[in-house]
């Protein structure tokens, strides 16, 4: 009984199940890219558009970054992305979307396919694309992968 009216007191300071979030503080959420599937990648980008309309409406900002890596990282390379055209958009229509490839993963294509591997002009890279998205979780992002 008292843990359960502990548990009470917790919800209701907003205590329970992690730190309450200030309306103040932007909504930062890291989506995960990792598969060769362009259909999943259009998921992705619409599930990013859906949580930048729902936390705009609420008068929230909003911050999302793609990390590709491993096979996912087609979605961001010049010459092999389904999706190339749709990211140009969007990079224009919703700039709080951005696009981060794996170094590692880059280089590691590279060296099979034996030529270097352009990324299309709306990605940044960051050395290590796992690396990455822990270190964004340690910093308070939310992770999904679609």
């Amino acid at each position: 009984m008292l843990k359960k009216l502990l548990f009470a007191v917790a919800l209701a300071f907003g205590l329970a199940g992690g730190a309450a979030v200030s309306a103040a503080e932007p909504v930062r959420i890291a989506l995960h890219v990792d598969e060769n599937d362009a259909a999943k990648m259009n998921l992705a980008l619409n599930n990013a558009v859906n949580l930048i309309k729902h936390y705009e409406g609420e008068g929230r900002e909003v911050r999302i970054e793609m990390v590709a890596n491993g096979p996912g990282l087609h979605m961001f390379r010049a010459d092999t992305s389904p999706v190339a055209d749709r990211l140009m958009q969007l990079s224009v229509e919703r700039p709080q979307i951005t696009y981060a490839a794996c170094a590692n993963t880059r280089a590691s294509m590279a060296a099979r396919e034996d030529h270097e591997i352009a990324l299309l002009d709306e990605a940044g890279e960051v050395p290590s694309g796992v690396v990455h998205l822990t270190e964004r979780q340690m910093e308070g992002w939310a992770y999904i992968k679609p």
